[in-house]
């Protein structure tokens, strides 16, 4: 696991929903969780969003918006985490020698970050990964 002093959490809950716009203000208005960054599509659909409570935060984004995380999610369980950790091909080689399920390799980002996707035993949705915003906590 990654070493993330400074206020950067490591585990990021990331959540798809019919309605992000409607799940950002019940999160924010009604849980107390603060907007950190929101980017959308020209047509309005929340392709990712960060918000943050206490030292801790959750990236969501909208339901059938493309790309692989949508498509994973599209039969998975009820959630996707997102985990930080330090060598993101070592974290993958120990998952394939464990037999996981692998929903796309390694892959370097636009953004800088190097992360992989895979499956759960219960269909739940992993991304392990480089990319850890700070929160400002």
């Amino acid at each position: 696991m990654a070493d993330m002093g400074g206020g950067r959490p490591s585990i990021y809950p990331s959540l798809l929903y019919a309605d992000a716009k409607a799940a950002i203000r019940q999160l924010t208005e009604a849980l107390g969780f603060t907007e950190l960054s929101v980017y959308e599509t020209e047509g309005g659909k929340v392709l990712h969003a960060e918000l943050v409570q206490g030292h801790g935060a959750v990236m969501l984004g909208s339901k059938d918006r493309g790309g692989r995380f949508d498509a994973a999610m599209k039969d998975a369980g009820p959630a996707g985490v997102y985990v930080v950790v330090d060598d993101v091909d070592a974290h993958h080689q120990r998952a394939l020698e464990h037999g996981v399920e692998i929903l796309a390799p390694p892959t370097d980002q636009d953004y800088g970050a190097r992360d992989y996707l895979a499956r759960d035993l219960e269909g739940n949705i992993w991304s392990f990964g480089t990319y850890a915003p700070e929160i400002g906590v």
